[in-house]
């Protein structure tokens, strides 16, 4: 990254989701099933958090600098403290995006049980893609992105998962990490570009709020998750740094029936905050759908102006919702 200034407000913490390009490489590793049925307790609400989505793409996109996007992350902190977490970190910074602007951003984390050295790093980004540079038409490239799929589904998850963990208290440790611009990259060359995306993650692991005694056994990123009839393959990267943790995520999904849409297959590989995650030492994965049935990459409306409210399914959502939960509960019942 570029020369970066901080502003520190309450205390460092963050994350998330920048999307490079799609890789079709398969590989023949397959889910280990647990023998055991978790025993859910935890209820996840697809309509609370498609309510979620709506809230923050009603306010308009958010991109980093405008007015949507400073009242987005003071909805999120006060949807954090209304659901109960423990702890509420947020960092502010001004960071350098690849063409030269200066972005103000918020990362956001909500902690519960602070002091539980066995924690768990749940990821989204809130920002939205500052251009429809998808669109067919040249014309329609510069419009700023609704970000209802690509941003506010993985964060509208991460609320409801909040909603539920409030009600009823995990007893393992849950960071809920909100992450700031990271959809504001460099799209002409995904392989020589990766370091213009996921600028709060990048910002937010040189500054970890962890000792060597607390830092989190793995994390999950979730990005694009609320897709029309969404499916999630193991991406790339994500199978490669971290196959205990896909293979637990897509074990779990298998033992709750949801093996036709957690599907048990190497999808493609995605730059996302994962990947920065993972080399600041923290085993990370993405669920994000990275091999759409039309487009065998991303969704059909990813960085167009149709990521809006129609393309959302409270099917995919529930799906997600409730594999997370799950990842939730076997942590619970395994200590």
């Amino acid at each position: 990254m570029n020369a970066i200034v901080s502003n520190i407000v309450l205390v460092v913490a963050m994350i998330l989701t920048g999307c490079g390009a799609s890789d079709g490489r398969r590989n023949e590793t397959k889910v280990q099933q647990a023998s055991q049925t978790t025993q859910l307790k935890m209820k996840f609400r697809a309509d609370s958090a498609y309510e979620n989505i709506r809230r923050q793409v009603e306010m308009g996109p958010r991109v980093p600098g405008t007015d949507a996007h400073r009242r987005c992350a003071e909805f999120l902190v006060s949807e954090l403290a209304r659901h109960g977490c423990d702890t509420i970190l947020v960092q502010n910074a001004i960071v350098s995006a690849f063409n030269g602007d200066e972005l103000p951003i918020s990362n956001i984390m909500g902690r519960f049980n602070p002091g539980n050295n066995r924690r768990i790093l749940l990821v989204a980004h809130y920002d939205s893609r500052p251009w429809s540079d998808n669109e067919d038409r040249e014309s329609d490239r510069h419009v700023p992105v609704d970000g209802a799929n690509d941003g506010a589904s993985g964060v509208g998850v991460l609320l409801e998962v909040a909603r539920v963990l409030g009600v009823e208290r995990p007893d393992v440790g849950v960071d809920l990490l909100l992450v700031d611009a990271e959809d504001y990259g460099d799209s002409s060359g995904f392989s020589n570009k990766e370091d213009t995306w996921c600028l709060g993650t990048q910002y937010w692991i040189q500054r970890m709020p962890y000792s060597a005694d607390n830092r989190p056994v793995y994390g999950i990123v979730l990005d694009m998750v609320g897709g029309t009839n969404a499916r999630f393959h193991r991406e790339y990267y994500s199978n490669q740094a971290a196959p205990a943790v896909v293979n637990k995520v897509w074990g779990i999904a298998a033992r709750e029936g949801l093996s036709k849409t957690f599907i048990d297959d190497v999808g493609g590989s995605i730059i996302d905050d994962h990947v920065f995650i993972n080399r600041a030492g923290i085993p990370c994965i993405d669920i994000i759908e990275c091999n759409n049935a039309i487009t065998h990459s991303f969704p059909p409306t990813w960085h167009t102006r149709s990521d809006n409210m129609s393309s959302i399914d409270q099917r995919s959502l529930q799906a997600v919702g409730k594999v997370v939960m799950a990842v939730i509960d076997s942590e619970s019942s395994s200590r």
